[in-house]
């Protein structure tokens, strides 16, 4: 299911939502702070920074199209991407942003090493301790991992009618089984691998776990390009899409066209320990 996303990947491109930028302020910051402490440390025998700007040299794993590699980009970041499938690091390419196809737990980073290594909506992909020892591998002292996912929990209404949909089509789709009011429980156990994974790695202080909510308005027609986009879709029959898109629209109709929908971006965050 990880390579079924390079199918349509300038849909994916299109209609997948970006993350806060407070998200990824947070992240350049912290990794700023810690990269010029160990400049100023360098001197006295400790890694040296190399050619990049301080703090500002990205990993992206698992980075798909590019999204989040290209936010990092406009906060000023130099930033390489590592993705599973072909499809999705060429056209990650086409979008100014520098990919390599690997899996991230076989991929060979050749000596380079980051300020931080990053992973929106990907990381419940990559095994969460051998990943977590990667990361450390090309992370530098104190260099920061932060993985994370957005996670949407439409109007109450909606979100009835959205689950009584997935229900009849999709049985046993997370959507059809979790309660409207709870809508993290779906990534809680991705949120745990992740932290695990950190700790059992013995590279990393102790995982933090940070929270960002935000809004994103929808037209039915932009939500409806968004929904084939989620990996159940892959395993559907086309019948049984259209089934989904149809029922859907008509939702979303009946409360006007249009809805705001609520994102809780949900991050896993841990620095590399200094074991020089």
């Amino acid at each position: 299911m990880a390579e079924s996303f390079g199918t349509d990947p300038a849909r994916y491109d299109r209609a997948r939502p970006r993350y806060p930028d407070a998200l990824v302020e947070a992240i350049v910051e912290a990794s700023v702070e810690t990269s010029v402490a160990a400049a100023s440390a360098a001197a006295s025998g400790r890694e040296a920074l190399g050619a990049g700007a301080p703090g500002r040299e990205v990993l992206d794993v698992g980075c798909g199209t590019g999204i989040v590699s290209r936010q990092f980009q406009a906060a000023g970041c130099r930033v390489l991407g590592v993705d599973v499938d072909a499809r999705m690091a060429e056209f990650a390419r086409s979008t100014g942003v520098e990919a390599e196809v690997a899996k991230f737990e076989e991929w060979d980073p050749a000596g380079r090493v980051f300020d931080a290594v990053v992973s929106g909506q990907s990381w419940h992909w990559v095994d969460p301790v051998a990943g977590a020892v990667m990361a450390a591998k090309v992370l530098r002292p104190g260099g920061r991992l932060a993985v994370f996912w957005n996670v949407n929990q439409p109007p109450p209404d909606l979100a009835e009618a959205f689950r009584d949909i997935y229900r009849r089509v999709m049985p046993g789709f997370p959507a059809t089984t979790r309660p409207s009011t709870a809508p993290d429980d779906d990534y809680s156990p991705f949120v745990t691998r992740a932290s695990d994974g950190v700790a059992a790695s013995g590279a990393f202080g102790e995982a933090e776990q940070w929270r960002f909510g935000w809004e994103r308005g929808y037209t039915r027609d932009e939500w409806l390009d968004m929904v084939p986009t989620s990996g159940g879709f892959s395993r559907l029959s086309r019948a049984d899409v259209e089934e989904v898109l149809s029922s859907v629209g008509a939702a979303i109709d009946a409360v006007g066209g249009a809805f705001t929908m609520r994102y809780t971006t949900l991050v896993v965050t841990a620095t590399r320990l200094d074991h020089s």
